[in-house]
């Protein structure tokens, strides 16, 4: 029986789709797998049979990736099932800025009497654009991107983007008249509204910063919708200041921002839809039953995807281990020395990590194959799966 602990609520469709072979604990320190949404792990102390955490969604920063690598817990996350969602409010952000709508509404809630006038009276200093024919500039073109981007040119917008990691599936999946350029500046300086969908790493910390606002046109919208540190909040503030950027649409709110005339602080409700949170929680589990199941990885972070269906053997041997040479040779041979005969094999690499499936023709316990790999270099772990238990 495979014990699963909840860090945050998980969505009861996800839950739903456990087997009979798992079930929920309240304890994480007797878990063989976590499912969570935004609860930092940083500090956790993980238990020697932790083996996957699923993050219900698709920022994983909350989660000490490095560490569960060593350790050899596989770390999943479930891009593109809140897709939808944050393209809706995205669009929403578009319209907001467009119309003024956040600084009106925010005018209307101080009336008391004489509405009527008062509201002839001043609702042309609440005057906006329409969206049809202007620039929309997508920065980041993986499934939100893609969305915003068909989206908007059904709106009327023209839309041009930049991805230099672009993938085959997002690429046939975006609309053939928006543009793409290999530089970004070149997206920024053509653009009346710009938004980012890229992931939060060390590369893309602070990206958008005084030398990107320079860049842009002068009154230009800025949405983000991906992380509060991939821009310099300093900076945005000063290219406020300045008229560079007419309005900034963020779903991060820091102390910086709240007050601020031209900001438009939403409170982080990307994926706050009971679609969303239904499909990252049904992801979620899917990834991690299927691991813990079957040994197969999806959506990964960490580890590489390595799918070799259900188990037909006598057993299957799940080993985790460092990208370095001849260690697939090693293991091999380690095991035909004691006469297992390896049936099926399938191995990947990511990175400095690799992950190596092994269908064998014998009943072996997991303690026996531990010790059979013990002393080679790289080994990080090593699980057994037996169908008929």
């Amino acid at each position: 029986m495979y014990k699963i602990a909840t860090m945050n609520r998980i969505s009861g469709a996800g839950l739903a789709r456990l087997g009979d072979k798992f079930e929920i604990t309240d304890k994480p320190e007797e878990a063989h797998g976590i499912l969570v949404r935004s609860q930092d792990m940083h500090d956790m102390r993980f238990s020697p049979q932790l083996a996957a955490v699923a993050r219900a969604g698709a920022g994983v920063n909350n989660i000490p990736i490095k560490r569960c690598s060593d350790e050899g817990i596989v770390v999943f996350n479930t891009p593109g099932a809140n897709a939808n969602a944050v393209k809706e409010l995205v669009l929403t952000g578009i319209l907001m800025s467009a119309r003024n709508l956040s600084r009106a509404i925010a005018w209307t809630k101080t009336l008391r009497e004489g509405i009527s006038e008062a509201v002839e009276t001043n609702k042309s200093k609440f005057a906006g654009e329409e969206i049809k024919g202007k620039t929309l500039g997508v920065i980041g073109l993986g499934a939100i991107g893609v969305l915003v981007a068909n989206a908007a040119e059904l709106l009327g917008m023209r839309v041009i983007g930049h991805d230099p990691y672009i993938t085959v599936k997002s690429a046939h999946e975006l609309s053939a008249s928006v543009t793409l350029y290999d530089a970004i500046d070149d997206v920024l300086k053509r653009s009346d509204y710009i938004t980012m969908h890229v992931p939060f790493m060390e590369n893309t910390t602070g990206m958008f910063d005084e030398k990107s606002f320079n860049a842009m046109k002068t009154g230009v919208v800025l949405l983000n919708f991906s992380r509060d540190k991939i821009v310099k909040d300093e900076d945005v503030l000063n290219a406020i200041g300045a008229g560079k950027i007419r309005t900034y649409v963020t779903d991060f709110p820091t102390e910086r921002f709240i007050g601020v005339e031209n900001v438009v602080a939403i409170p982080h409700l990307g994926a706050s839809t009971k679609e969303s949170e239904d499909n990252c929680a049904i992801m979620a589990v899917d990834e991690i039953t299927d691991y813990l199941e079957n040994g197969n990885i999806s959506h990964s972070v960490n580890f590489p995807k390595c799918n070799m269906g259900a188990p037909t053997a006598l057993a299957r041997v799940c080993i985790l281990n460092k990208n370095i040479p001849s260690i697939l040779g090693r293991i091999t041979s380690a095991l035909a020395e004691r006469n297992i005969n390896i049936r099926d094999m399938l191995n990947r690499s990511k990175g400095d990590y690799a992950y190596t499936l092994l269908d064998i023709d014998s009943h072996v316990e997991e303690e026996e194959i531990k010790r059979i790999l013990a002393g080679n270099e790289g080994i990080i772990s090593a699980r057994v799966i037996c169908p008929s238990k």
